[in-house]
């Protein structure tokens, strides 16, 4: 009977990663725990196969045909102490940056620490054996099979990286006897790219620029962007933290927040994924074909699981390499421009809420100011409204948490006294962090507005999981009552007696009569806390506008682009819109 593929799936994605970036050259020590792996290769002629019983001497050879080569070369072992063999091997690899790809063969991380025989703790490795070590998961799922794919494309990657070196995969098996898998399946391939490779064309279509948290951009790098945006009919998707504000700026919660069988109109056939993590939650529903990844650090950040190249060297040597000298017509930027336009149309009067604060003030910020947002609720509801280009804009997107918004505000605002920081605030986030406001240092350029619901209010909102519960959510996951239950005292007298300016509203007309001194650019003589009491119904309400679109929104949005595109595109676009 013919043999052909383990149908062991961690194997599979292995195997064809291999072949993908070229690597054929194989040592194999004899083993059962290895058997599924080499006999898949054994099975395909496309592999250059040796054999060796002592590992020891395996490892050796293998320094000796990359050092020959200049190509990777594979080691595969069983479980037991054969890995342990490896390792002068590996150290002598270490120390001439030899390509050694060593593969061991496991039964599974969940055994280790039990007493199962031959099996051992791969977890900890010297630090002069390897470059880096990953474990393979069992594929049960799509989500195994992408954590699998970049585990896998990472470690090959490395073996050529700054300079190059060995790599050590643990690959756990099942024992699997079946070898009637007659093709591989595609698996996503990554590569990447260093500033004196040839880097590869660009593809026809759309191209978009996602920029997540990010250092404000000087004029140079705004300028080279939107260049690379003339020339190549691309826009740049961003939010608040972000900080660009060049040409072709789209915000993306306005253009994705709303009817999701519009996706087709603005998904991009390449992303061009910069900048750190984005808090704009909207990013995932771009479902671009495939991303390129522009960072110094080099590394697999694969968001939106398209990763196709990562491009290790800063964000103006890659947008120099495609400079151009014609630029072509934008019909993408117009086009997202017109949905974004169409979107604003469903928006309604919000009720008093967090949103609504963000609709009417972003606009009344003082040029040239910084302003700082709390994550989550507050971070998504400014990013529904655009702010002056001269305002740069932070939030702890980093770690995520809600216990530092304040204090990083704080520490912001003690390096320039003579600018004005802003900062807006849930409940929850302020007394997590309250102890900050007493700090000795604070000047008199910071100025918080707090929206108090007295809850968290992202488990109230009408589409996250814990809206499901209604009132018994209040109880524990949206910690309804803390801090007061909105009382109407408790930080003023608190933060007035630290020396703050305090203001409240409880509604849209005593809100409106403090903007003109809260967003005022002049300094005053203290600092100022803006409390601003809102409900969660309200709240949730006023999400529930901002991202319900207009029932004629898609109708309206196939005419622009048939005005944009043409007939021929418009059937086309009409045609995959009729199947969502």
């Amino acid at each position: 009977m013919t043999k052909y593929y383990t149908d062991e799936k961690q194997a599979q994605v292995l195997i064809a990663l291999l072949k993908a970036h070229g690597i054929k050259r194989v040592i194999a020590s004899p083993g059962t725990t290895n058997m599924a792996f080499v006999g898949s290769l054994q099975n395909d002629s496309w592999f250059e196969i040796y054999s060796s019983v002592d590992e020891r001497s395996a490892a050796y050879m293998a320094c000796g045909m990359a050092s020959e080569t200049g190509e990777p070369v594979v080691l595969s072992c069983t479980g037991a102490t054969a890995s342990r063999n490896y390792m002068s091997g590996l150290t002598e690899a270490y120390y001439r940056k030899l390509p050694v790809l060593a593969v061991t063969s496991h039964q599974g991380q969940h055994k280790v620490g039990h007493h199962i025989a031959q099996v051992i703790d791969r977890s900890w490795l010297p630090k002069d054996v390897v470059k880096l070590s990953v474990n393979l998961p069992i594929i049960k799922d799509e989500d195994d099979k992408w954590d699998g794919e970049i585990k896998v494309n990472q470690a090959i990657l490395e073996l050529k990286r700054n300079g190059g070196g060995p790599v050590h995969i643990n690959l756990p098996t099942q024992y699997s006897r079946n070898f009637e898998i007659k093709e591989l399946p595609d698996h996503q391939v990554i590569q990447r790219y260093i500033v004196d490779d040839k880097f590869p064309t660009l593809p026809k279509g759309r191209i978009a620029i996602f920029i997540g948290s990010h250092h404000r951009f000087d004029k140079k790098e705004i300028e080279i962007i939107d260049t690379f945006c003339d020339y190549h009919n691309g826009v740049v998707f961003c939010d608040h933290t972000s900080n660009y504000n060049g040409k072709y700026k789209i915000q993306l919660s306005l253009l994705v927040g709303k009817k999701e069988t519009l996706r087709p109109l603005y998904a991009p056939d390449l992303l061009i994924h910069i900048g750190e993590i984005s808090g704009d939650y909207t990013l995932l529903r771009l479902n671009p074909k495939k991303v390129w990844r522009i960072s110094q650090d080099g590394e697999l950040r694969d968001t939106f699981r398209k990763l196709d190249s990562v491009f290790e060297m800063n964000e103006l040597a890659f947008f120099n390499y495609y400079e151009n000298n014609e630029s072509s017509e934008n019909e993408y930027f117009s086009r997202c421009h017109e949905i974004i336009n169409l979107s604003k149309q469903g928006n309604k009067d919000f009720p008093f809420s967090n949103i609504w604060v963000a609709q009417k003030t972003a606009s009344m910020l003082p040029k040239n100011c910084v302003i700082h947002f709390a994550i989550l609720n507050s971070l998504r509801s400014w990013n529904f409204a655009e702010i002056h280009e001269s305002v740069s804009a932070y939030s702890n997107v980093g770690g995520f948490g809600i216990d530092g918004c304040l204090s990083s505000l704080i520490g912001a605002s003690l390096m320039n006294s003579n600018k004005l920081y802003y900062g807006v605030i849930g409940d929850l986030s302020l007394f997590y962090d309250i102890n900050a406001l007493g700090n000795r240092f604070i000047g008199k350029n910071l100025r918080l507005i707090v929206i108090n619901n007295g809850i968290g209010q992202e488990f109230k909102n009408y589409d996250h999981p814990a809206s499901e519960w209604k009132e018994r959510a209040n109880e524990y996951v949206a910690a309804k009552g803390h801090f007061g239950n909105q009382s109407k005292t408790l930080l003023k007298n608190y933060v007035t007696d630290l020396g703050f300016k305090y203001y409240s509203a409880s509604n849209k007309t005593e809100f409106s009569k403090i903007c003109e001194t809260f967003f005022s650019e002049k300094h005053t003589s203290s600092s100022m806390i803006f409390e601003v009491f809102t409900n969660e119904n309200d709240e949730n309400d006023a999400l529930k506008i901002m991202k319900t679109a207009p029932e004629d929104i898609q109708e309206k949005a196939t005419k622009i682009v048939k005005q944009l595109m043409g007939e021929k595109t418009t059937k086309k676009l009409k045609s995959i819109l009729s199947k969502k």
